[in-house]
């Protein structure tokens, strides 16, 4: 296979300006919620706890429980603050999620 020297030349050319050209870009969600994760509350703290370091939250959501067992379905309850949601399973936290920055932020759809 034969190649053509211009397009060798074009090749390297591009790569160049590539290299040369500063890298910019926006901050990713998964990076900002790593660096805010660190506030949010930790698993495993009491409803109590919780409310005792963020305050009271703005909302409180009634417990939701799957069908059947309490065992396999214990109920979930949900407070939302004003930059998060924070989970609990009985009384403790299972999971804090972060809240979107700005409504066109791209990132997981709000559970209607």
């Amino acid at each position: 296979m034969k190649v053509h020297p211009l397009s060798l030349a074009f090749a390297l050319a591009t790569g160049l300006l590539l290299q040369a050209s500063p890298a910019s870009a926006d901050t990713l969600l998964v990076d900002r919620i790593q660096a805010e994760s660190a506030a949010l509350p930790a698993r495993g703290q009491s409803m109590s706890q919780v409310e005792a370091a963020y305050g009271a939250p703005q909302r409180k959501h009634a417990p939701v429980a799957g069908p059947n067992s309490r065992k396999h379905n214990p109920p979930i309850t949900r407070w939302d603050y004003a930059g998060f949601s924070v989970y609990f399973e009985y009384n403790h936290v299972v999971d804090a999620v972060a809240a979107k920055s700005r409504p066109e932020e791209i990132g997981p759809k709000p559970i209607q």
